[in-house]
């Protein structure tokens, strides 16, 4: 493994991630359109990373976001605050009385049933968050100062807005200079690229932050639409995957862009809403790794479940552990994630590892 990553003892945090946290309202089994109460909980996609890395792994992280100075932001930093993610670098702008100027986002989410697909509907224009612009965080304070290992962002923060774009270019480029490992994942949202540009945007947006990044992670979709890569149709049982097109692809990709020292993906068959195969491929030093595929496996809530496979992953990479170990761990705590309800990861350390080498789902006593 190419990766030098800082030691634990020259930086004060593991891990810290960038991006928006909206709040989430959940109908349970219900539906948006028909329910009469939801359960609410925090989530994204950059912050459900360091969340699950300090509540499951048990590792010094922090986000870097904005929120409104308001009883819903402050509702906000509540959960987080229960999460156990540092708050310090969190940019709070004074709200005006009706959210005109800046506001909390929020993500509707209902979790499908049987040919019923999942469903988010997202209410996060003009947020706080993607208002953040160059200038607003003081990165020399938290890369040379305070310490990183690792940066966690991705292409939903970079979706934003066209500030959001320029802050994420900051930040890769200081965590770069400082030595930080950058990790980045793609997460394509036609949605949030539409009123901007589009999927042209997308392409030119990502492309100027993949200069800077380590670990790039993405599902197959993504590495097309938000790279411009010409990407393999992929059979979802990794066994039956193309090896020769499957590397050409990524011979692309690192062709391109040479600092890549780690790229994951992510395989999901969604048969329906509940079943699912799952599993992930990861590449590094001219070697492909790949999990064990889990067919057929039910899920609970699938958002999430990316999100997860990449906290497993850059858990085991900070902890030094070999290719084969990080795409395992993180296939593992991806399915777990999926497992329970809301965005973010309800897991113990210990079920995750438990759960790498199980073959079945006896009670444990």
């Amino acid at each position: 493994m190419t990766l030098q990553i800082k030691s634990a003892e020259s930086c004060r945090w593991d891990a810290i991630s960038l991006g928006e946290v909206m709040l989430r309202f959940d109908p349970e089994w219900g539906r948006v359109r028909t329910t009469r109460q939801f359960r609410v909980s925090e989530g994204g996609g950059e912050y459900n990373v360091a969340r699950a890395l300090r509540k499951v792994f048990d590792m010094r992280t922090a986000v870097v976001t904005s929120l409104v100075d308001n009883e819903i932001g402050r509702l906000v930093e509540d959960l987080m605050m229960t999460g156990g993610v540092d708050l310090r670098y969190v940019h709070w702008v004074p709200h005006d009385g009706i959210g005109l100027s800046a506001r909390v986002g929020l993500n509707f989410t209902e979790k499908g049933y049987g040919i019923r697909p999942a469903l988010g509907t997202s209410d996060r224009a003009n947020t706080a968050a993607s208002q953040l612009k160059p200038g607003d965080i003081d990165w020399d304070q938290i890369f040379r100062k305070d310490g990183v290992r690792w940066l966690h962002t991705g292409g939903i923060f970079a979706a934003l807005s066209e500030s959001t774009a320029e802050v994420a270019l900051e930040a890769v480029t200081a965590a770069r200079a400082a030595g930080t490992i950058v990790s980045y994942d793609l997460n394509y949202r036609p949605s949030l690229w539409k009123p901007h540009g589009g999927k042209a945007k997308a392409i030119e947006v990502n492309r100027a932050l993949a200069g800077f990044v380590d670990v790039m992670i993405g599902n197959e979709e993504d590495f097309t639409a938000a790279l411009g890569f010409s990407v393999p149709e992929m059979d979802h049982d990794i066994s039956n995957i193309d090896p020769a097109a499957f590397k050409a692809m990524i011979g692309e990709v690192v062709g391109s862009f040479p600092n890549f020292k780690v790229v994951a993906t992510t395989l999901r068959n969604a048969k329906t809403a509940g079943f699912n195969d799952w599993g992930a491929i990861l590449y590094t030093d001219d070697q492909f790794y790949g999990s064990r595929m889990r067919e057929d496996l039910e899920i609970y809530d699938r958002v999430g479940g990316g999100d997860g496979f990449a906290t497993g992953m850059i858990w085991s990479l900070l902890e030094g552990k070999d290719p084969q170990d990080a795409v395992e761990i993180g296939a593992a705590h991806g399915a777990l994630t999926m497992s329970t309800p809301g965005d973010t990861s309800m897991m113990t350390k210990a079920e995750v590892l438990r759960a790498v080498a199980a073959r079945g789902a006896r009670v444990v006593r």
